[in-house]
C-alpha cells in the first residue's frame, strides 16, 4: 500500500508538504499474517496558532494557523512499526507489535526519539465468551508525543460477552505506569506515576455477514 497525505494527527494542513505512507503486508501462512509500515514527512508547523486572536494577521477562525515561524522548520519525522498475528487455534490468537520513531525540528536539532513494543492474547472460551490481554512499552526520549521524557508501560484486561445476535458487552480494565509523575490527581497541580481505569461498554452492530 502506499499513502499520500497531509501529516498525521494534523486537524488541517500546517505546512505545504506532504507525508508518505508505505506498507507491505506479509502472509507466510494462512494463520499468520505480518505488516511493515514506514512512515515519513516533514510534520513540523511552519505557521503558528492563534487559539484567541485580538488582532490576526489574516482573515481566520480561531485556533487556525496564521502566523508564519521563521526560519521555517526542515526536519523530518519517520516511523518504523511492525506487527505480526498468529491464529494459534481457532480460539486462540496471539500477536506482537514493535515500533520506533525518529523527529527533528530542524535539520540540525537533537532528535527526539521513541521505541515501543506490544504484545497481545486473546482466548475465545465459549462461542458468547472471550477474555484478552495486552502489555506495552514506550519509551519517550524527547516528550515526542506524550510531552515528557519518560518511560510509558500499561496493561489492560478485557472481558466480552455476546449477549445476543449483534449484542456484545465489554468489560476492560487498564493500569498505566511511568518513572516520572505525569498522571492526573484530585489535587490541583499533583501528579503521580500511576493510573488506572475501568471502561464498561455495549457493541451493536447490524447488517448481513459474511459474503454479500
Amino acid at each position: 500500500m502506499y499513502h499520500v497525505m497531509n501529516g498525521a494527527q494534523q486537524s488541517e494542513d500546517f505546512n505545504k508538504f506532504k507525508s508518505q505512507h508505505v506498507a507491505v503486508i506479509l502472509t507466510p501462512t494462512k494463520k499468520v499474517t505480518w505488516q511493515v509500515n514506514y512512515y515519513f514527512g516533514r510534520e513540523q508547523r511552519d505557521v503558528a496558532p492563534q487559539l484567541n486572536p485580538t488582532f490576526a494577521s489574516l482573515p481566520t477562525q480561531p485556533g487556525l494557523s496564521t502566523d508564519v515561524i521563521v526560519p521555517e522548520p526542515g526536519g523530518r519525522f519517520h516511523a518504523l512499526d511492525s506487527y505480526v498475528t498468529w491464529l494459534v487455534t481457532d480460539k486462540l490468537t496471539l500477536a506482537a507489535e514493535a515500533d520506533y520513531a525518529i523527529n527533528r525540528v530542524q535539520e540540525f536539532s537533537v532528535p527526539s526519539r521513541v521505541t515501543g513494543g506490544a504484545a497481545y492474547a486473546r482466548y475465545q472460551f465459549t462461542p458468547k465468551f472471550a477474555m484478552a490481554g495486552r502489555a506495552e512499552y514506550f519509551s519517550d526520549r524527547g516528550g515526542l508525543f506524550s510531552g515528557v521524557t519518560q518511560a510509558l508501560k500499561e496493561t489492560t484486561f478485557t472481558a466480552d460477552y455476546k449477549l445476543a445476535e449483534g449484542l456484545l458487552m465489554r468489560g476492560e480494565w487498564r493500569s498505566d505506569f511511568s518513572n516520572q509523575r505525569f498522571f492526573l490527581t484530585d489535587a490541583p497541580d499533583v501528579l503521580r506515576k500511576e493510573q488506572n481505569t475501568a471502561t464498561l461498554g455495549l457493541v451493536w452492530w447490524f447488517g448481513k455477514e459474511g459474503g454479500w
